[in-house]
């Protein structure tokens, strides 16, 4: 039964070869070898004429490309670095700039503050002059008034104890300590 099987699957007019793989047959080989030479010349001159120039093309322009990306990265770098400097640069010179407008103005305030100072002080020094005198005036005049008070004071006690009327001047003799005794 197996032999039929065999015998089924051959097709007519093609006997069973011993040999192993038909590729392998020494009596095909000038064919394959003629055949196999045209298939790798018809694709080495595709390649060669249409896919590598497309390739190389395409390399070239990334290339061509990414130098350009590079060229453009450093410039912007440089820029970048270029406009940092500038900016320190600028930003120093800002400071430096505030620094003495802060100094010109503090000394501009402290020699104000200073005029102000002595200002108030002399009004100050015035008011207090002034102050001085008016309190001197009124120590003199309550002086007198106190004089004017004691004599009287001493006038209407020594009526009162004596019963005999005393003068201003005597009085004023009393309280000086000028009168008689």
């Amino acid at each position: 039964m197996a032999a039929a099987t065999i015998e089924g699957t051959e097709a007519a007019g093609h006997p069973a070869e011993e040999g192993g793989l038909p590729q392998l047959n020494t009596e095909h080989f000038a064919g394959q070898i003629f055949w196999l030479a045209i298939t790798f010349g018809l694709l080495f001159i595709l390649l060669s004429r249409v896919t590598l120039p497309k390739i190389a093309s395409g390399l070239a322009a990334r290339k061509s490309r990414l130098e350009g990306d590079l060229l453009a990265a450093e410039t912007s770098k440089k820029n970048a670095s270029d406009a940092l400097a500038e900016y320190e640069a600028a930003l120093a010179q800002a400071r430096g700039k505030a620094l003495a407008m802060a100094d010109e103005n503090r000394k501009r305030i402290v020699g104000e503050i200073d005029v102000l100072k002595h200002a108030a002080d002399a009004k100050a020094q015035e008011a207090m002059s002034k102050a001085e005198a008016r309190i001197a005036a009124q120590r003199t005049s309550a002086e007198g008034n106190i004089r004017d008070a004691a004599a009287d004071a001493a006038a209407s006690i020594v009526e009162r104890l004596l019963g005999a009327p005393v003068s201003s001047a005597e009085a004023l003799a009393a309280v000086d300590g000028k009168g008689k005794r």
